[in-house]
């Protein structure tokens, strides 16, 4: 008798367990899209063209690639921690 409620209870926990990693993927994997909303709305006058070839030279996730977005964006006169943090973004898995 006891046996229906613990197979309820540990079916539950694990639904809730599954769901909330359901909920956290989308914030744990970032995109080059995270890097150029990131850096259009810490600072608004960049290009946007600019932006976006930046942040896709960064998408790889290498030390390479966020070296080129972090140039590319600071040949722009982005701030230097808004590139860093936007090409950083960009490249996470």
């Amino acid at each position: 008798m006891r046996l229906v409620p613990r197979l309820t209870a540990a079916l539950g926990g694990l639904a809730l367990v599954l769901g909330g990693v359901v909920v956290a993927a989308p914030a744990v994997h970032a995109t080059p899209q995270n890097c150029f909303y990131y850096v259009m709305e810490q600072h608004p006058d960049a290009d946007p063209e600019v932006v976006e070839r930046g942040c896709l030279l960064g998408a790889k996730g290498t030390k390479e690639s966020h070296r080129a977005c972090y140039t590319e964006l600071r040949r722009s006169y982005i701030p230097a921690k808004i590139a860093f943090d936007g090409c950083r973004r960009a490249g996470l898995k």
